[in-house]
């Protein structure tokens, strides 16, 4: 077990299952993305509320454009996790209806560029930091 941080970084852009129309919240691809992770993490039977703090994941469009909103993505991190917590919001629920902007934009999540003017595709950044126990 190394005692520095990991860090990953990937790009391409992710695919979304849309739903229906009439259900369909606001958000883009990389809002999606840090959303079904944070969902699966939270399921993940080895993933302790502990660890919410050992990494921050960021998912955003180079343009700083993601889907029809301001945002060009979101990022998690621990302040993420306790703001979600204390409003009582289910990502399951948010990701359900396509909703993550509205997730992250009550949680403080959400990657707010503005228009970059370049493009070249999505990027990912994952950070793990070591445990401190």
């Amino acid at each position: 077990q190394s005692a520095r941080p990991r860090c990953r970084v990937s790009g391409g852009e992710p695919v979304v299952r849309l739903v229906e129309p009439r259900l369909r919240g606001q958000g883009g691809r990389n809002q999606q993305l840090v959303l079904a992770a944070m969902d699966r993490l939270a399921k993940h039977p080895d993933f302790r509320p502990r660890d919410r703090g050992r990494l921050v994941l960021l998912s955003g469009g180079t343009d700083g454009e993601d889907g029809p909103t301001d945002a060009a993505g979101a990022m998690l991190r621990r302040e993420v996790w306790d703001a979600a917590e204390r409003l009582g919001l289910s990502a399951e629920d948010y990701l359900r209806r396509n909703d993550a902007y509205s997730f992250f934009q009550q949680t403080g999540g959400l990657l707010l560029t503005g228009t970059t003017g370049t493009n070249v595709c999505d990027v990912r950044v994952l950070v793990v930091r070591p445990d401190v126990t």
